[in-house]
């Protein structure tokens, strides 16, 4: 009975090399949220709130994200953390569904209660943060972009900034529009559009969220197909025990058990199966072990 692992072409946390914009981007952003969220509640204006509980969700994932890159390499000190602190980007972006969601909710719910009321909305500070947002989400943008088609945690970070950006420009028209109009009805309707957008997205990363504390088997593989594609290696008798899941963003793992003849050489089997598992489907960190038929395995011993 044999075992091995593999390493193969580690990427770690490409998002280091990104760490200086998502700093800026992350202070920018925070320092904007204080100001959005003050002008808001000084305005009347229920579009900015929404927007600032958007932008809310945004400095918990830029935060997520750098931290993700300060500490995911760093050694844990006890010996039981044997994961690494892999999983904080993970329980950072539960934090951000969670802020999202209620900030969401209390603008549908504030929406809701002043439908038909005429309450004043000071166009002219909400039309200046608007602005501003818009050109802080846009600095933010430039910083992230190059990073996000290499690191997942940029590139969740860059999608929200993109996302918030909308969001501004939501802001600006339902101001430009109050002002032609004389109604305060578009704010409650550029308010409730980004409530809707918030709560929708807020869902859609809990969803994956939760597939990833449960261990799902990560998006876009077919576990029945990385079974049968180990099955077709030479030598290989069964497949078990196959386990596939993501750890952090851009990190699946796997483990596998292979039953092989007695006359078949490990190390080749273990080679060609890391291979199929890493050039056809991606999973770069692979623990496989290796039973010969007839002796006692695991499938005996139960789990």
């Amino acid at each position: 009975m044999g075992a091995g692992h593999s390493h193969a072409r580690p990427t770690g946390h490409a998002g280091a090399r990104h760490r200086t914009g998502l700093a800026i981007a992350f202070a920018l952003t925070s320092a904007f949220f204080v100001v959005e969220l003050i002008a808001g509640l000084v305005s009347g204006s229920l579009a900015l709130l929404s927007d600032a509980g958007h932008m809310a969700a945004d400095v918990v994932a830029l935060g997520a994200a750098l931290l993700a890159t300060m500490i995911a390499s760093r050694p844990d000190s006890t010996g039981r953390r044997t994961f690494g602190h892999y999983r904080v980007e993970i329980f950072a972006s539960g934090l951000a569904v969670l802020i999202m969601l209620g900030m969401g909710v209390y603008v549908l719910l504030e929406a809701v209660s002043r439908w038909g009321s005429h309450a004043p909305v000071a166009t002219g500070t909400m039309l200046l943060v608007g602005v501003l947002g818009l050109v802080v989400n846009v600095i933010s943008i430039l910083l992230l972009r190059g990073g996000s088609s290499e690191s997942l945690a940029v590139r969740g970070a860059y999608l929200e900034v993109v996302a918030d950006a909308a969001g501004s420009v939501g802001v600006i028209a339902a101001a430009l529009l109050m002002r032609a109009t004389g109604s305060t009805v578009w704010d409650l309707v550029v308010a409730v559009a980004i409530a809707v957008f918030i709560v929708v997205r807020s869902l859609m990363l809990g969803r994956q969220v939760l597939a990833v504390l449960a261990q799902h088997a990560p998006a876009g593989i077919d576990p029945a197909a990385v079974e049968s594609h180990l099955a077709s290696v030479g030598g290989v008798d069964e497949v078990h025990d196959l386990h596939l899941w993501t750890l952090t963003s851009g990190m699946d793992v796997g483990t596998v058990h292979l039953v092989v003849g007695s006359d078949v050489t490990h190390s080749d089997v273990l080679e060609e199966s890391r291979r199929v598992l890493l050039d056809e489907h991606g999973i770069e960190h692979v623990t496989v072990q290796i039973e010969t038929a007839g002796v006692v395995g695991c499938r005996e011993l139960g789990w």
